[in-house]
């Protein structure tokens, strides 16, 4: 005969209440007594009805991440699936499965609604792309359990995490300073993309408190395309004196402006230090490796999905905060600090 709950409970020597609240992840129950409920449950082979206790607790036990994919997702934006496998890793813990659903900025508002309606899940992560005032509103008025990656670029009620891309800036520029460089260039991508503006603003501040004069064809902005990055880093070494060194707003970029240096026959470092940000997907396939500032992605998802499940659990938290510290990466694209 199957174990029940009240076996569990007997040999774990508690209540079939607490038993209860040790399934449904509760924040009350002392790690003692959860790590003997678990216990008992495993030496009785006991296994949940889940169907039947998500109809109690009237849960679905899921989560649906909304953003904007299309073709070509997984070479345009690596990123995004990073950041879904933490995701599934933090929700996947607490026995919680994970929804995707891609769709355009204005698709978004009709779908969060329908989610809500028919209590398709417990909550939603969103990506900032998909974001708008309306939405805004729509989860502010609904009180919906949600998490949004990446900081709105307006004023809002939502519940966002992201990463300080401002702060991955000022420790490029910084190290590079540190390196002997005394002539910095940025090739960027355009105004609109906010990680890129949150970086080149990082690297002009650091900059601008060592007094290192930045001439205005030493910052470029374009696509982030690998193209760009290549036309870019022409523009730079057109200017009357080259910079030492050049920071590149992403891989793509970086991919161009590497390639760019080859076809000049310049030698990195020696001639020119090269840096960028993120660890892939080309930094470590270019010759030579790139010297990176890295941001963990992977964990950024799983820091999203732990912040989500406290917001379905706790209504009224509201977050709205930079996680994951970026790191640097040093490899043979700069000079080494003497």
């Amino acid at each position: 005969m199957a174990a029940t709950i009240k076996d569990v409970a007997k040999l774990a020597e508690t209540s079939t209440a607490t038993v209860s609240k040790v399934m449904n992840g509760s924040y009350s129950i002392s790690k003692e007594t959860i790590k003997r409920v678990e216990w008992a449950m495993k030496e009785l082979n006991y296994h949940p009805n889940m169907r039947a206790r998500n109809f109690v607790r009237q849960s679905t036990r899921s989560v649906i991440f909304v953003t904007s994919l299309g073709r070509d997702a997984g070479f345009s934006n690596p990123h995004m699936f990073e950041i879904m496998a933490g995701l599934e890793e933090a929700l996947s813990e607490k026995e919680y499965a994970l929804g995707i659903k891609s769709l355009s900025k204005r698709d978004a508002i009709d779908y969060v609604k329908y989610v809500v309606d028919t209590k398709l899940a417990d909550g939603l992560v969103i990506h900032a792309s998909v974001i708008s005032k309306e939405l805004d509103m729509l989860v502010e008025e609904y009180k919906i359990p949600h998490i949004v990656i990446g900081m709105p670029d307006f004023q809002n009620h939502f519940c966002w995490i992201d990463i300080d891309n401002r702060l991955a800036g000022e420790m490029a520029a910084k190290y590079l300073l540190e390196c002997g460089y005394q002539s910095l260039a940025f090739i960027g991508g355009r105004e609109e993309d906010k990680i890129s503006m949150h970086r080149l603003n990082g690297v002009l501040s650091v900059l601008s408190e060592h007094d290192v004069l930045v001439p205005g064809g030493y910052v470029q902005q374009g696509d982030s395309v690998c193209d760009s990055g290549y036309a870019m880093m022409e523009e730079v070494l057109s200017q009357q004196q080259r910079p030492d060194a050049i920071i590149c707003a992403n891989n793509y970029i970086a991919y161009g402006c590497v390639n760019a240096l080859h076809d000049k026959n310049i030698q990195i470092p020696q001639q020119m230090g090269v840096l960028t940000f993120d660890d892939y997907p080309f930094s470590r396939i270019l010759k030579p490796m790139l010297t990176v500032v890295n941001i963990d992605v992977y964990d950024m998802g799983f820091q999203t999905g732990k912040y989500i499940l406290m917001k379905i659990k706790k209504p009224n938290l509201h977050v709205q905060s930079y996680i994951t510290i970026p790191s640097l990466k040093v490899r043979d694209s700069t000079k080494k600090v003497y």
